[in-house]
């Protein structure tokens, strides 16, 4: 992904600012300690360039407060020795910042962000460090709801806890699981074929359908969040030119049951979309893909290979401007 440098500064800016507001500190009361501030990242000052200074925050974010020698009291509200909230706002940072760097860098910062996590736990298991930094991974990068959700990022981190010692035995298994789903269609591989019935009764696949550029619309009928992507999709001058030079194809799937109300609603979608149903049920019983919530968006490139997987509709505009 390309990121424009002024974007990267501003990245920087707020990195900055966000530890600068931590640094204020919050006292403490009576005879308890204060809490301890989330630990800086130190950017060597001989790195200037703004994505080399990204990639070195990712690649050590942790790597101060994930520290088998750290100490610090672990309780419900602290994670050693800092405010919960304070981490997970950290967390969310992070996970902002992944965003704007290279696979590589980012697979490489889950890696050693699990590594670390794991080392603390080693070393101290009355500690709830690891089990934090379980919690904010999958909140931030599994959850559905979440805006900075990634699978692809995700996937280092869930594999490892897969056969984790320090997860029980039907842990490992859901977090199996999980790793599965993850690697489905995973971004720059193929994507799964499957059928397409329309309401007219005919059937066609996703790779007969031919265009430079296809984005796969899991969605359902009267879903309120799918309504709002259709009007958006609808209203996009870039996407209307797109769809019209048959540069991109938008191939609208329902993978439920209810024909009956599939049916209903399908006049509503457009005519220049592809809309239709799986006949097979095979999206869903098949695993082909992991819909874990609808809605759910995919671009894929002329050969059908995966250009962005299950992502949040911001993300997927901002790459259709791009196309």
């Amino acid at each position: 992904m390309i990121i424009a440098r002024q974007d990267i500064i501003r990245l920087l800016a707020v990195f900055a600012a966000v530890l600068g507001l931590a640094a204020c500190g919050r006292g403490g009361s009576g005879k308890a300690a204060a809490p301890a501030e989330f630990p800086q990242v130190a950017v060597p000052g001989l790195i200037g360039d703004p994505q080399e200074r990204v990639d070195y925050m990712v690649l050590h974010f942790w790597d101060a407060f994930a520290d088998p020698a750290r100490t610090g009291t672990c309780d419900s509200t602290l994670v050693c020795g800092v405010r919960k909230e304070d981490v997970e706002e950290k967390y969310g940072l992070f996970a902002t910042l992944l965003d704007q760097t290279s696979p590589k860098t980012a697979e490489s910062a889950m890696v050693r962000l699990y590594e670390r996590a794991e080392q603390c736990e080693a070393a101290d298991t009355a500690s709830n460090l690891f089990e934090t930094l379980v919690e904010f991974s999958a909140k931030y990068l599994f959850d559905p709801n979440s805006p900075v959700r990634s699978e692809d990022r995700y996937l280092p981190f869930v594999e490892r806890l897969a056969t984790s010692a320090y997860v029980t035995p039907g842990m490992q298994q859901a977090y199996a699981f999980d790793a599965q789903v993850c690697r489905l269609n995973h971004t720059g591989t193929p994507a799964a074929d499957f059928r397409i019935k329309d309401r007219q009764g005919r059937v066609r696949t996703l790779y007969g359908i031919q265009a430079p550029y296809t984005l796969l619309f899991f969605s359902n009928p009267g879903c309120e969040a799918c309504k709002a992507i259709i009007d958006q999709l609808q209203a996009s001058p870039r996407v209307s030119q797109l769809i019209g030079s048959k540069t991109l194809a938008v191939v609208n799937v329902y993978i439920d049951e209810d024909l009956d109300a599939w049916m209903a609603y399908s006049v509503q979608y457009p005519s220049t979309w592809i809309s239709g149903y799986d006949p097979d049920y095979a999206i869903r019983t098949d695993l082909l893909y992991g819909v874990r919530a609808i809605p759910s968006l995919y671009l894929l490139d002329a050969k059908k290979d995966v250009l962005l997987k299950d992502v949040p509709p911001e993300k997927l505009f901002a790459a259709l401007e791009r196309l």
